[in-house]
């Protein structure tokens, strides 16, 4: 039964983070119908100010102890570690041991890690923290494509918002979604989103080291709403289209068609943020031959539609 909530804190508060739980958890919402929580917050040093940045602090009044029977410990971001105090770590191994379930929003997933919760889990953080998560805790199996991930006892949420979506999941896990519902209600945001991280991140160019195939990658950016064909493509490199396609692979990383598409799809997301364009022009203009088409590679590389995309980025 999800009853007692503890939000653990250290070091250097994320104020927001910290809102998040405090909104899902901390506030009596009986009035609507929703469960009461027994909300803690506790620290290594009960009663020792946390600072949360220009000159603000908050003061935890409970202790690692307190914790210890929690249904549910949470863990905002705020470090990236990996010196976390020892006693937090034994903290977070304890609630699970004892039965209790773990929550961490954004870099608080490295806490989890520190503490070998995440080894050979299925876990995400804010994807900039994705790949030092993974390099600093290699058996974690780290997804940054997604807003959440819940794995046994441990759910681990992407950046900020994130948390909102992790923190409604285990109250609709639990209670239903009525209860959810009523909470996402107040709070004002979706009871669900859909998507993953991947419609947030940005999708630069990459590099390519060769003069010759940094060219020919110019060539087909600026081409994108042509027909292009690897043929083509090895018939301007000078080589055969089997020399071409491997010599491809090699220097850029993937398949000439798996390039070509992501250049589409990324085109295709410049032009939803950025103009009033139909679909069916934007698939147009970025070279997919239909808006059925364009649909479903943008769905595939972004976690949402087109329509979905700019509704949320376009600029006004």
């Amino acid at each position: 039964m999800l009853s007692k909530v503890a939000v653990l804190l250290y070091r250097k508060v994320a104020l927001f983070e910290f809102g998040v739980i405090n909104e899902v958890f901390g506030l009596d919402r009986t009035d609507d119908g929703v469960p009461p929580f027994e909300f803690l917050i506790a620290s290594p040093e009960p009663g020792v100010a946390l600072s949360i940045g220009h000159g603000a602090s908050v003061v935890p009044p409970h202790s690692l102890d307190d914790c210890l029977d929690a249904d549910l410990v949470a863990i905002p971001g705020g470090s990236v570690g990996p010196d976390f105090p020892p006693e937090v770590l034994k903290t977070l191994n304890t609630v699970v041991d004892n039965g209790g379930r773990v929550l961490t929003v954004c870099s608080g997933a490295f806490a989890a890690a520190a503490a070998g919760l995440l080894d050979g889990r299925r876990c995400t953080t804010h994807w900039r923290f994705g790949p030092e998560l993974a390099r600093m805790y290699p058996k974690a199996i780290v997804d940054t494509d997604v807003l959440f991930v819940d794995d046994g006892p441990i759910t681990t949420s992407a950046g900020t918002a994130a948390g909102i979506d992790a923190a409604l999941h285990l109250v609709r896990e639990e209670f239903g979604p009525e209860v959810a519902n009523k909470i996402a209600r107040r709070m004002v945001v979706p009871p669900h989103r859909d998507g993953g991280q991947r419609q947030f991140v940005e999708a630069p160019i990459p590099a390519c080291e060769s003069d010759g195939f940094a060219a020919v990658l110019d060539w087909m950016v600026e081409h994108l709403d042509s027909d292009i064909t690897v043929d083509e493509l090895a018939e301007r490199m000078h080589m055969s289209t089997r020399t071409f396609a491997r010599r491809f692979v090699d220097e850029v990383g993937v398949s000439p068609h798996r390039w070509l598409t992501e250049q589409r799809v990324l085109h295709a997301r410049r032009l939803l943020e950025t103009t009033t364009l139909p679909v069916e022009d934007v698939a147009a203009r970025v070279g997919f031959a239909s808006a059925t088409l364009l649909r479903h590679h943008f769905n595939i590389a972004v976690g949402v539609t087109p329509t979905a995309y700019r509704r949320r980025f376009a600029a006004r």
